[in-house]
């Protein structure tokens, strides 16, 4: 039995905390079972969004002609592409690696942990298999790892989830994603410009259904114009032959409504069942927590009925001195969700009135074409709710810069009557830059549209796309005549 003051299992977010104990003087143990640096980092947010610029790059080139400028792609050497990106992580992993055996303050544990009991770990595989560890504090941060629906026949198929596809180095054919979240719209806005046939399936009525309703209808209506979309569809059966794998779908009856392509079909019971095949099958269905191997049965730690890790305000479980922090907790699925948690555990680890997570004001942005981001509630809470709220969209492309760019999209608000920032919602290029102005309004300033209208915004760039949306006239909630005023 080794005994430590804090351990933590997982090394992506939970690595600031071990960090922020070891500077303290704390004796700290990290167990790991892969590779260091988490989800993010080896197979999510870094990657992929090294490869989709790699995809930006490449539809500006293609869309030069807009701009007069003849320009042609001679080649493009995608398996390099891939090759660098990879490297690229596998290079940041092994630093963090060395940096944690190189310390005096850390003691790296490789395996998976399982606890004995409330603060006692074993390690039970990895080469410290037979480890055991107790700590004065322990961090459940182990993370989720994609979720695979129970399609007919999935198990006999050969899919893919998005760790893999982010290291295909040579593009599909043609390839079918099941899932209609952020995952299938940034890889297939990736492959399909890389020159794969790109199919999405998904249940609810648009792509990205955890975004505001209006910016989902729009990403949907701009995706069917370059892949083949199916909205309203669950798969429900899949098969491969040879090379080919093909995936049965039958409209979703909870969906609101059902569409292919540009076409929208109308309520489930009047569409028909659909087969959609393809060289690659790509399942992009959610993530699941990675509590199934922890042994939580010997603690006193609660989970959800879908796994996630229950922790109080301070990201306390229900375990003496077990905590729990990231995508395990199931709040946001989102690096900078865990690392705002990181600091809100080390907060209250370290000093003396514990404070609770402010999960206000938490932005997320999608990195597809068209790029999306938002902050705060959609329009379809409100309308729930029955708040009384007004709303206001601009066009990018009655801005200056817009105009210039040529660019598709808009910038819709939401404010109480009181003209307090409610949410914001950006679909077009940069949306993931341009949702920070308000995310700091809301968060260090008033958190009203003084914030935005009184900072002066500088002519002619991006961001008066949003300083416009926030000045210009808003109309009663529900009420749907989009006006622009300039």
């Amino acid at each position: 039995m080794q005994e430590f003051d804090f351990l933590v299992i997982g090394s992506g977010s939970g690595l600031d905390v071990a960090n922020a104990m070891a500077g303290r003087g704390n004796s700290v143990a990290v167990v790991e079972e892969g590779r260091l640096g988490g989800t993010c980092l080896n197979r999510g947010c870094i990657p992929s969004k090294q490869l989709l610029y790699h995809a930006d790059v490449l539809e500006t080139v293609e869309r030069a002609g807009e701009f007069e400028i003849d320009a042609e792609v001679r080649d493009v050497d995608f398996a390099e592409i891939v090759r660098k990106v990879t490297d690229d992580v596998a290079g940041s992993s092994e630093s963090i690696r060395r940096g944690l055996e190189s310390s005096d303050a850390h003691d790296l544990f490789s395996g998976t942990g399982q606890f004995v009991d409330d603060r006692t770990v074993e390690i039970v595989d990895g080469d410290d298999e037979g480890a055991t560890l107790r700590a004065d504090t322990v961090l459940v941060a182990t993370g989720t790892r994609p979720s695979i629906p129970p399609i007919d026949g999935v198990d006999d198929v050969d899919y893919l989830t998005s760790t893999e596809a982010l290291r295909l180095e040579t593009a599909p054919d043609h390839l079918v994603i099941v899932g209609g979240g952020y995952i299938a719209a940034e890889l297939g806005h990736f492959f399909e410009t890389f020159g794969s046939d790109v199919t999405i399936v998904g249940r609810r009525e648009h792509l990205l259904p955890e975004a505001d309703a209006e910016v989902g209808e729009a990403v949907t209506d701009r995706y069917a114009d370059r892949l083949d979309v199916y909205t309203g569809y669950e798969a429900v059966a899949v098969r491969e032959a040879g090379d080919e794998v093909t995936v049965e779908a039958r409209p979703y009856p909870e969906a609101d409504s059902v569409r292919a392509g540009g076409e929208t079909i109308g309520a489930p019971e009047d569409a028909e069942e659909v087969t959609v095949t393809g060289d690659e099958l790509l399942v992009a269905a959610g993530r699941r927590p990675n509590t199934d191997m922890l042994n939580l049965d010997a603690t006193g730690v609660e989970t959800d009925e879908r796994g996630f890790v229950e922790t109080d305000e301070y990201l306390r479980t229900d375990a003496e001195g077990v905590w729990a922090l990231g995508d395990v907790v199931g709040e946001y699925l989102l690096k900078h969700s865990a690392n705002h948690e990181a600091k809100a555990v080390v907060r209250n680890l370290l000093g003396d009135e514990p404070e609770p997570v402010d999960y206000s004001a938490m932005p997320f942005a999608v990195f597809g074409s068209p790029e999306v981001a938002g902050v705060g509630a959609r329009e379809q809470d409100l309308r729930e709710t029955d708040r009384e709220y007004a709303t206001n969209t601009y066009a990018y492309d009655e801005t200056a810069r817009g105009s210039a760019m040529h660019a598709d999209g808009f910038v819709k608000v939401l404010i109480d009557l009181d003209g307090e920032i409610l949410g914001c919602h950006v679909v077009g290029p940069e949306a993931s830059n341009l949702i920070e102005e308000v995310v700091v309004a809301m968060t260090a300033g008033s958190g009203t549209v003084a914030d935005i209208r009184e900072a002066v915004h500088i002519h002619p760039a991006l961001s008066e796309v949003v300083d416009r949306a926030f000045s210009g006239q808003f109309s009663r909630g529900g009420d749907h005549d989009h006006h622009h005023h300039g």
